[in-house]
């Protein structure tokens, strides 16, 4: 793991928007700014994915206040910032690439939401060939109405999501698991 890249994702101000409906692990981005935090002091490779949405009306679109990253894991100057349009970190973005360059062959994921943009970006790091974690605490799911308007709250989206990833595509570990491993 200490070679691994950090991959925060979407981690904007657009993510408090009412529309998205209730989310839970309130902490997470307390968690992302831990990992964050370890992953700078030890001067290792990160990437902030910052979607730029083209939906007309969503909060995510550039040069709205609430596309700004979120003030306890905003890039510094100098660091990785990848700007997406889809719900995957690598379409149409030079994510792949830019890890290869480096020489990655693991990535760390954690960001929003973990049912879209963490779950899409998870599975095709894994098609990829890359070795994929993906941090429970570190992200955030929201509740899900189901087509037969059943509404599935958050906790279960997020459970659920991660089942999905750790019998496939990914491990999936807590922040201190991972700030463990990584010392």
């Amino acid at each position: 793991m200490p070679g691994a890249a950090l991959i925060i994702i979407d981690v904007q101000y657009a993510i408090d928007a009412p529309r998205w409906g209730p989310r839970n692990n309130a902490g997470a981005e307390v968690n992302m700014a831990r990992l964050l935090a370890r992953w700078r002091e030890s001067d290792r490779p990160l990437v902030h994915i910052r979607h730029d949405s083209v939906s007309e009306g969503s909060p995510y679109a550039p040069g709205l206040p609430s596309h700004r990253f979120k003030k306890a894991v905003a890039p510094l100057e100098g660091e990785t910032v990848i700007g997406k349009n889809t719900n995957n970190a690598f379409v149409n973005t030079g994510l792949e690439e830019h890890l290869r360059v480096l020489g990655i062959d693991e990535v760390i994921i954690c960001g929003v939401l973990t049912q879209h943009s963490v779950d899409t970006t998870a599975r095709m790091a894994s098609s990829l060939g890359f070795a994929v974690t993906v941090v429970s605490d570190a992200t955030a799911a929201t509740d899900v109405m189901d087509g037969r308007g059943i509404n599935w709250p958050a906790n279960d989206v997020h459970a659920l999501t991660l089942a999905h990833l750790v019998a496939d595509y990914a491990d999936v570990s807590s922040t201190d698991e991972i700030l463990v491993s990584s010392e």
